[in-house]
């Protein structure tokens, strides 16, 4: 197993999340025109960054996959560990959207641009993951999860630009804006979050891709001695 997949690397990063969402909660400053409830964003926005960056590691996969055109291959692996790892991270934002929604907005859900490119997002995952358990034939499962996988990432660019596109409930882009900058006690430790998130969702990644490989190779295995088996 690779150094960058031990399970202490794993922790090491889990407990960093679990460092920068705390100070969020219990040390950061209070946001002047939001409040106490602004702290969630600390959770929120990691999660939402994840998400974006599994779809971007599955267009990248999905392409390799359709350059290379292997119907197994390490590429393909990751690829369906990046839906895995993106479903819960897309799901992750719509949870604790919705709870920072609510004191803000007045309501849990709302047909908001955002929020609903983002659902289609988690739908979208979805979908990936059942055309991959659907399809039994390997060169046809590559072909089409792979143009699937890349359909997924176009919609990320539309949900971080719903905001200027369409009229929404969201405010605009705030992290690094010239126009609103943020306190850099408020700033520091959400950028920080956001990169100790994106290391874990990396690792979560990698590990499962490993570990849908691994199993492939013992199922191709088991399939080899059956026949084997009933040649002789």
């Amino acid at each position: 197993m690779s150094i960058i997949s031990t399970p202490i690397l794993g922790v090491l990063l889990l407990s960093g999340v679990f460092a920068t969402w705390g100070y969020g909660i219990f040390r950061a400053p209070t946001e002047f025109y939001q409040g106490e409830v602004y702290r969630i964003l600390y959770l929120h926005v990691p999660c939402a960054f994840s998400a974006f960056l599994s779809a971007f590691v599955l267009c990248i996969c999905s392409l390799r996959v359709l350059l290379q055109k292997s119907a197994a291959s390490m590429s393909l692996w990751t690829a369906r560990a990046c839906a895995e790892v993106g479903l819960i991270y897309t799901l992750l934002t719509l949870f604790t959207g919705s709870i920072w929604g609510y004191p803000t907005w007045g309501v849990w859900w709302t047909w908001d641009a955002r929020l609903t490119t983002t659902l289609i997002l988690a739908f979208l995952y979805g979908c990936y993951l059942l055309l991959w358990n659907t399809l039994d034939s390997y060169p046809l499962r590559a072909k089409v999860c792979s143009v699937f996988g890349i359909l997924i990432f176009l919609d990320v660019p539309i949900i971080y630009k719903s905001v200027t596109w369409w009229r929404t409930l969201h405010q605009p882009p705030s992290l690094l804006s010239p126009s609103a900058p943020m306190s850099s006690e408020i700033l520091y430790p959400l950028v920080a979050s956001i990169f100790v998130m994106l290391g874990f969702a990396a690792w979560l990644i990698l590990l499962r891709s490993q570990n849908i490989q691994t199993h492939n190779e013992i199922e191709e295995s088991l399939c080899h001695t059956a026949h084997g088996g009933t040649l002789s």
